[in-house]
This record gives structure tokens, C-alpha cells and sequence, in this order.
């Protein structure tokens, strides 16, 4: 890499990722647009200027983030809207001109420009710049912010306003270095401007950092780690008398005495210190600063880590990902860790303490929350944690490497996960090694099958009915008999889903294993059942993802309807799968299943159904092999032959 290139790799690396910034000006005719871009670029004010100039490219040595600048000038002419709009929907800042010796064209910010932004949904930063500053009214001298505060509170896309001067030189420059710092070094992600605080996300950012600065894990820094941080992002050391001066602004404003009170203790520099420092840097205007803090350690604008950083794991569908055994041991340390009284209950407080690193809580949301076994405490089991860990890196795989790291994983992400081998193989093998199993759970409306979820996770049957929507998800640790442990995911698929999700073809591909629970009570719901059965069975034969299926008597409290034993006797010998498992969710009798589901699913060969049109398929499969064993029997009768008779042939020749 040339010297050149790798100069502008480092820049893009500090810019947040950006090789340039796209500015577009706009405003009312006569507000200085075209004046204020000239003299920008060429350090002199024009004579006169064309009604809309070309792009104006900045060169990249132009202000010290050195990335290129390119401004847009924009037409004011009624018939030129639709390609202003345009050009603004390509920007990554705006900046929005009003002449200082027309204050109609202030207003006009309010009441057009800045209103029409949010119509055409242009969510960059706006500045605000008042031209012509040297033709205002020397008997209307008001202060900019007196002026521009209610409009701020009203807009709060506007990073900065700034008033200049493109005749007089003055403060022409610093619009668009404003402009391309809002770009490169945005305040919104980090700043509050209302209650001039750090917002949440970047709090957790730093506190991440700080974590990872503690190399001997006290709680602050120490002056030989506050070096280290130095350099590490800044590339030049701090001089001791520096360090000294930093520490005393920090005592200044937050005095504190003892071993943890305050930004400095003893020890050093503390988290409060440090976080105080940073909100520090950004009211002062240097964002760049913790921007900088930031990208070091690997995060993109929008406070995450950079994509770059996690890796993508490739698997064919019938693959599954599972945590490899490095993760899992320390997901186990990081529970015992945070579960202070080692009661095998980690509280809500604790779980958002271990998240307090990450930009949220992953489980907050579905299908994470409510996923897990809550203990009476509303706490989380230690399996029942590594249960969420198990489901999020089943149906996300990226992002639980995402969050692993966040929370102070330090080995190889790209082996944090490991890929299982496919089903298929499974099935050829005649067992699994999977770790973790998916289960769909199939069933119609009021069958059961959200109670059968609430039980697996130890979750009260509510009163009534409340139809499923929407898929959920339980997760939970079941004990083998030996005392082996598999984690099962439940995924309950309402009934109006399940046309849309066979009609792709890799649709069963992750399902390990297939339920389908029906009332016990009601002969319709069996009805129903069945024909969910057949559909799915169907569905795995045609794609060659067959899964291994169980049906379940839900509600065994209640008297089965007629002729129940006769009916579900007949349809699980024509399929070839064992009988309806009988439970009661509502009585807590659960006869065993989810072990019986894992065993199924460990045994991928067995259970599973074969409808008529599939034992038709095998029979005919069967005779075309049959009917090409014959012919190539033949085949190689024929040719022995042959080859029989050359000999004779020849020997009689020889002899003759």
C-alpha cells in the first residue's frame, strides 16, 4: 500500500468509515448560496455568479479530518423542485442559508425549508447559516442564539448555526467544516443537547472501553493505563505532568473521597471520572474526540460494533449453529460472576448489569423475552440463561457473537459458534449430535399448543383463550436420563401460518422435530390435526426434509371425544409413528413429553411419518431400482458372454 493510500485508509478508519462528505445548500433566492460556496473554495468573493453552480469538490487536505468535501449548490426556480429534492435526499448534511438582512427569510426556515426536510424524510444534520451578516441593520443587532433557540427546540436535526460573511471573508470556512463535522463526528448518537447529558448507548460504549482498559480489573485507571488508552487511540503518550492535569479537572468537578467516590481515587481514574471527561470533550465541541475513543475500539455512527467485526457464519439449511464449548464455559463464569449471592437466580438487576456494556439488552424484545424459565423471584436459573444464549445463537448466530463480545468475550469470534453437521447425514447415521433441538410445534386454534410452550418454561396456564398471532418461542434445558442435558426450542407456529411457511420449500429445514397438538376433547380438533399432519409430512417428502413427528392429546383432563382411541389407533399405524402422547397441561401432567421429544429428535431416522402418496413414491423407487439391478444383471451376463466367446473363438483359431 503507498504512502498516499494508506493515509487516506487511516483517515476513513478516524471518518467513521466515509472517503467523503456530499453537502447540499439550500435556501431562498438571494440568500447567498452561490457567493458563500465561491469564496468557500476559492478564498475570494465572486463578482457575480451563474444562478446554480457545478458540484464544488474541497480538497481532502482542506480541514484536518482529511476527507473530501463536495458541495451542491441548488436552483431556486419553482421549476427546479423535483431535482432540489433530489439532491437533498443524497446529501449527508444540509446546509440551510437565510439572508441576515432579510428576516422573512429566517422565517421562511421554519415555516418551508426545514418542514419540507422532514417530508421528503432527510435525516442528516441540517446547519443553519445566516449570509450576508455584513449588510444587517446595525439597529438590529440581536443575539444569534436569542434568535435561533425556539426554532432549535422546535428542530432538533439542527446541529449548529452559524452567521457569516462571504464579502468581508468572515467565518466562510467554518460553515462547512461545521457541516462535515456533523457528518464525520455527529453529536446525536452521543449527546443529549436537552438535558446535556451522555445518552445510554454511548455511556454503555464507554463503559466497555473503560472495562477493557482495566487490564488489572481495580475498578479505575492507573496512570501507566490511562497511557496505554493514550496511545492506543491517539497514537502519542501523555506526558506525567498531562496526566496530573487531567486528573485534576476531573477532582475539580466531581470531588469525592475514599475508594470509590468521585472521578479520581486512589487507584486512579474512574469510570465516573471517566465518562465525566467525555461529556466534557462534547460540550466543548470536541466530538472528535470521543468519536476517535470509539472507532479504536471498533464502533460504526450508530454506537454498534462494526459489521465488520462479526463474522457471518454459512450453513445449508438443514445445518443448525450451536455455541462451542470456550463461550459456554465463559457465558458459565460470567453468571456465577454477577449472580452475587450464588443463589442460581440471576435477578433483573444483575441481567442488566451484564448488558450494561451492550448498546441494549437483547432479550427485551421478542422472541427473547419471555423465552426462558423465570424462577419465583422473576430471576433467571443458570439454564435457563444459557437457554436464551442457546435460542439467540440458534436464530441469530451474528448477533450472539455480537452481544458475547459486548458483555467481555475476548477469544476468536469466528469459532464462538460451531456449524452441526445436516440432518440428512443425521438421519443416515441413525443419531444426532446436536446439542441444541427445534421443535415446531403444529396444531389448531384452541388446541393447545401455547400452554404447552407456558409449561416447558414453568409458566402459569392464564384463564381462557388468547389466540397466537404471532410465532413464540420457549426455551429450556431438558435432563436425560444418565444425566445428560439437551436444550429444546419450542416454536409454536399459529394454524393461519402454516400455509405461508410451507410454501417454501426449505421451510422444515432447521425443524429437528415436529408436534402437533390437538384437543383431546374435541373430534374436530383431531380432524384438524391430522390434516396439519399430512400437510407437513407431505411438505418434508416432496422436499426431501423429513422430520420426525409426535402428536399430542392435549387437555387430558377433560373425556376424550368417541371413538378417540379407534380414530388416532388407525391414522398413527397408517403414518407409522407412535400413539398420541396424553397430557394435561392445566393439571401439570406433562407425562414425560419433552424428554420424549428430545429422544425423538435425537433419533432423526425414526418417526417419521409416511403418507400413501410417499409409500407410493419408495414402492415405485423401489421397483425402477429393482428393474435397473435386472437389466445390469443382464448387462453383465451379456458381456461375460461375449467376452466367453471371443476366447473360444480365438483358441479354435490358434488351434486350426
Amino acid at each position: 500500500m503507498s504512502k498516499a493510500s494508506s493515509k487516506a485508509a487511516a483517515a476513513a478508519l478516524a471518518a467513521g468509515g466515509k472517503t467523503g462528505v456530499r453537502i447540499v445548500v439550500a435556501g431562498d433566492r438571494g440568500t447567498g448560496k452561490s457567493s458563500l460556496i465561491i469564496t468557500a473554495a476559492v478564498d475570494n468573493f465572486p463578482g457575480t455568479c451563474p444562478p446554480v453552480l457545478p458540484p464544488t469538490r474541497l480538497a481532502e487536505d482542506f480541514y484536518p479530518d482529511r476527507v473530501p468535501v463536495t458541495i451542491i449548490d441548488t436552483s431556486s426556480k419553482l421549476e427546479d423542485t423535483g431535482k432540489v429534492a433530489e439532491e437533498l435526499k443524497r446529501a449527508d448534511a444540509v446546509v440551510l442559508t437565510y439572508a441576515c438582512d432579510r428576516p422573512e427569510t429566517l422565517d421562511r426556515l421554519s415555516t418551508f425549508w426545514l418542514p419540507k426536510l422532514r417530508q421528503l424524510e432527510v435525516k442528516v444534520p441540517v446547519i443553519v447559516v445566516g449570509c450576508k451578516l455584513d449588510l444587517r441593520d446595525e439597529n438590529q443587532q440581536v443575539s444569534l442564539e436569542q434568535v435561533m433557540s425556539p426554532i432549535m427546540q422546535q428542530f432538533r436535526e439542527i446541529e449548529t448555526c452559524i452567521e457569516c460573511s462571504s464579502f468581508k471573508r468572515i467565518q466562510i470556512p467554518e460553515v462547512f467544516y461545521y457541516a462535515q463535522k456533523a457528518v464525520l463526528h455527529p453529536t446525536a448518537p452521543l449527546f443529549d443537547q436537552e438535558s446535556q447529558t451522555l445518552k445510554p448507548r454511548c455511556v454503555r460504549a464507554l463503559k466497555r472501553i473503560f472495562i477493557l482498559c482495566d487490564h488489572d480489573r481495580d475498578g479505575a485507571l492507573s496512570d501507566a493505563e490511562l497511557n496505554d488508552f493514550q496511545v492506543k487511540c491517539f497514537n502519542a503518550p501523555l506526558q506525567p505532568s498531562e496526566i496530573v492535569g487531567v486528573k485534576r479537572v476531573v477532582e475539580e468537578k466531581l470531588p469525592g473521597g475514599g475508594t470509590t467516590d468521585g472521578g479520581v481515587n486512589e487507584r486512579g481514574l474512574t469510570l465516573t471520572g471517566f465518562l465525566f471527561l467525555h461529556a466534557l470533550f462534547i460540550e466543548k465541541g470536541r466530538l472528535e474526540t470521543t468519536w476517535t475513543v470509539l472507532r479504536k475500539f471498533g464502533y460504526n455512527n450508530d454506537i454498534r460494533l462494526d459489521d465488520e467485526l462479526i463474522p457471518s457464519f454459512k450453513r445449508a439449511p438443514d445445518e443448525s449453529v450451536e455455541l462451542s464449548s470456550e463461550p459456554l464455559d465463559f457465558l458459565r463464569g460470567i453468571y456465577e460472576l454477577f449472580d452475587g449471592d450464588y443463589d442460581n437466580n440471576l435477578r433483573p438487576a444483575e441481567l442488566d448489569d451484564i448488558f450494561s456494556t451492550a448498546p441494549d439488552s437483547p432479550w427485551d424484545e421478542p422472541p427473547y423475552k419471555d423465552a426462558a424459565e423465570r424462577t419465583s423471584l422473576g430471576g433467571l436459573s443458570v439454564n435457563a440463561f444459557l437457554s436464551e444464549w442457546a435460542l439467540m445463537t440458534l436464530l441469530h448466530p451474528s448477533r450472539a457473537v455480537e452481544y458475547l463480545i459486548y458483555i467481555g468475550y475476548l477469544g476468536d469470534p469466528s469459532t464462538a459458534v460451531r456449524v452441526t453437521r445436516k440432518r440428512r447425514l443425521d438421519r443416515k447415521k441413525q443419531q444426532s449430535e446436536r446439542h441444541v433441538f427445534q421443535c415446531f410445534v403444529f396444531g389448531p386454534k384452541k388446541a393447545g399448543k401455547t400452554s404447552l410452550l407456558n409449561s416447558f418454561i414453568g409458566r402459569p396456564c392464564p384463564d381462557g383463550h388468547a389466540s397466537t398471532t404471532e410465532e413464540k418461542f420457549a426455551a429450556n434445558v431438558v435432563e436425560l436420563p444418565g444425566g445428560t442435558k439437551k436444550t429444546l426450542v419450542l416454536r409454536e407456529i399459529p394454524e393461519d401460518e402454516v400455509k405461508g411457511l410451507l410454501s417454501s420449500k426449505e421451510s422444515l429445514a432447521s425443524c429437528d422435530i415436529a408436534v402437533f397438538v390437538y384437543d383431546s376433547s374435541d373430534e374436530s380438533s383431531w380432524k384438524r390435526v391430522t390434516e396439519l399432519l399430512l400437510d407437513v409430512a407431505g411438505h418434508g417428502e416432496d422436499t426431501g426434509y423429513e422430520v420426525p413427528s409426535l402428536i399430542i392429546a392435549a387437555k387430558d383432563d377433560l373425556s376424550s371425544f368417541p371413538m378417540a382411541i379407534q380414530e388416532t389407533t388407525r391414522v398413527t399405524q397408517d403414518l407409522g409413528i407412535e400413539a398420541p402422547i396424553p397430557i394435561s397441561s392445566r393439571m401439570g401432567d406433562t407425562n414425560n413429553v419433552f424428554r420424549r421429544i428430545v429422544n425423538a429428535a435425537e433419533h432423526p431416522h425414526l418417526s417419521i411419518p409416511e403418507t400413501e402418496a410417499g409409500k407410493s413414491r419408495k414402492q415405485y423407487h423401489r421397483l425402477v431400482n429393482r428393474s435397473l439391478m435386472f437389466v445390469s444383471v443382464g448387462a453383465a451376463v451379456a458381456i461375460v458372454g461375449l467376452a466367453a466367446y471371443r476366447v473360444y473363438a480365438a483358441r479354435k483359431s490358434s488351434s486350426s
